[in-house]
Parts: C-alpha cells; sequence; structure tokens
C-alpha cells in the first residue's frame, strides 16, 4: 500500500508556492501568468518543486518500483514516428532513422493510490494544468494504457529527436540518470500549418541556426511543454542509473483512444477498447505525424 494514501493534495504538491486550490489568489495568478508566457514564448515551462522536497524520495521509490513492468522493445524511428520505409523525398528529413530505447509502463500497471496516479485524477491539478496552457478545461485520456505512463529510459538508450502527437505535454521527472539524459527541444521549429522539414534536417544535421535548448530538470519539477510543434529529445543516458520520468497525458476532448498500431508500439499489447475506437480519430491538423 502507497505510503501516500493519507496525504492530502496540499502536503503532495508545494501549495504555499503552487496554491493549486485557490486559483484566484494572486499567487496562483501570477504562476500562471508566467507559465502561459513561457509556454507562448518557448514553448515550455518548469515548475521547480512542484511536489515538495521531502517527498522527492517517496516519488522516486514508488516509481523505482514500477519500472521493471515497462514494456521495452529497441526500434528503428523517425522524428515523425511515421513508417520509417515510407516514399518520401530524398533530403526529407523523415528519413533520418534512429533507434529508440526507452521504455513504458502503461496505466493499468501503475496503483490509483501512488503519487503519479493522484496527481494525474485530481480536479484541482487538472484545472491548474488547464489553466497554464489556457484552455477552458482538459480531460484525462479514455486510453486504459496511455493516460498515465512512467517513462524508463536504460543507460545506453535514449528517446531520439521526434515530435509528440498530443499538443499539450505534461511530465515530470522521477529519477535522474547517472549521466547524459538531458532534455533538448527547439522551441515551436514547426506550427499547425507549415512543417519547416528544411529546419528539422537543419538540427539532425547538426548545424541549425538556433542550437536545441537543454532544459535542466530536478527530481519532482513540473514541466508543461508544446510537445507537437517543438522538436525534442531524451540524449542518450550513460553511468549504472536509469533516467524515469511520469507522463500525465491529457486532451481537450473527452474520450481521446490511441489508435492500435501507436499502442502497440509503446506498449506491446492493445485492449479491446482500441480496437472498439480504431479508425475514429478525430486530427486536429494536417502534420505528417
Amino acid at each position: 500500500m502507497s505510503t501516500l494514501q493519507a496525504i492530502t493534495l496540499d502536503q503532495v504538491v508545494d501549495t504555499d508556492r503552487y496554491p493549486l486550490s485557490d486559483p484566484r489568489s494572486t499567487g496562483a495568478r501570477a504562476v500562471v501568468a508566467r507559465a502561459r508566457r513561457e509556454l507562448a514564448e518557448d514553448g515550455c515551462t518548469v515548475l521547480p518543486d512542484f511536489v515538495r522536497p521531502a517527498l522527492h524520495d517517496v516519488l522516486r521509490q514508488e516509481c523505482a518500483a514500477l519500472a521493471p513492468q515497462a514494456y521495452f522493445d529497441v526500434e528503428t524511428v523517425n522524428v515523425y514516428n511515421i513508417d520509417v520505409d515510407a516514399e518520401l523525398p530524398a533530403d526529407h528529413p523523415g528519413r533520418r532513422t534512429f533507434e529508440r530505447g526507452n521504455a513504458f509502463v502503461a496505466r493499468d500497471r501503475i496503483p490509483g493510490d501512488s503519487l503519479i496516479s493522484r496527481l494525474y485524477a485530481h480536479e484541482a491539478f487538472q484545472r491548474f494544468v488547464a489553466d497554464c496552457f489556457s484552455l477552458p478545461r482538459l480531460y484525462e485520456l479514455a486510453d486504459p494504457l496511455s493516460g498515465l505512463v512512467l517513462n524508463v529510459v536504460r543507460p545506453g538508450m535514449e528517446h531520439p529527436w521526434h515530435f509528440d502527437t498530443n499538443e499539450y505535454t505534461v511530465s515530470m521527472l522521477t529519477q535522474e540518470a547517472q549521466e547524459g539524459g538531458s532534455f533538448e527541444y527547439c522551441p515551436n521549429i514547426r506550427t499547425a500549418e507549415d512543417e519547416r522539414f528544411d529546419d528539422v534536417r537543419d538540427v539532425l544535421d547538426g548545424r541549425a541556426a538556433r542550437p536545441p535548448e537543454h532544459l535542466p530538470l530536478r527530481p519532482g519539477d513540473l514541466q508543461l511543454f508544446k510537445g507537437r510543434y517543438s522538436l525534442h529529445r531524451v540524449s542518450p543516458v550513460r553511468g549504472a542509473r536509469a533516467r524515469h520520468s511520469a507522463i500525465f497525458a491529457y486532451s481537450e476532448r473527452p474520450g481521446v483512444i490511441g489508435s492500435v498500431a501507436r499502442t502497440r508500439q509503446l506498449f506491446g499489447r492493445v485492449l479491446p477498447g482500441h480496437l472498439a475506437a480504431e479508425g475514429r480519430a478525430v486530427r486536429g491538423d494536417l502534420l505528417l505525424d
């Protein structure tokens, strides 16, 4: 049973710094205003020590205990997560391939009383995240596997350059790698109307006019990120310790379930709900991935 069963949200989150339960307070408005400004300018904002430092070790231990349940597979991918054999022009960035060696613990393997589960499902947390993204509301994914996951990047592995399927990404580092494993990103490198293939290719070739940003993250930090439009990666992990991070997946609309192909790629399995929902996805843009 989780050591957090009787702990309130105020004891988990530093609500003096991040007053989730009082969104109209001066402090809450200031935090949200800063987050909105940084998301608009850089596509990313970090809220340091969102989880109180006294609980960082509990956060690490709970997630480290889950890590062995991650589905692990090394596969060849490109930045768009499309078929690497797709017919594309010779100089198209989608022709550049990488080995993806990260792994995911699915939502149905994460106990509901764990710290990350309780945060993910908490109404005040969801309202706060939605406010930061300037949205009226966010919904938990209906997907039984990908709504909340633990990402595991083992030593010698990386999560190579890619774009997210969702526009809004919420994550929290729970364990640092011994070496490497840094988060790098190229803010707003594309838009919903323009893929900017030349700019993406320049990043992959190491000759971008604007070098990628390196974002220092520590366990307990909450990261809000617009990963749909910002190319990003986790650099190779070195040393003896894996990198762990919780990913809180939300959507602007209810009932969202991942595709069969993508779900099988990430978790090695699908459930009846994925099969029943196949073909009903609604795209919000015309981007390649």
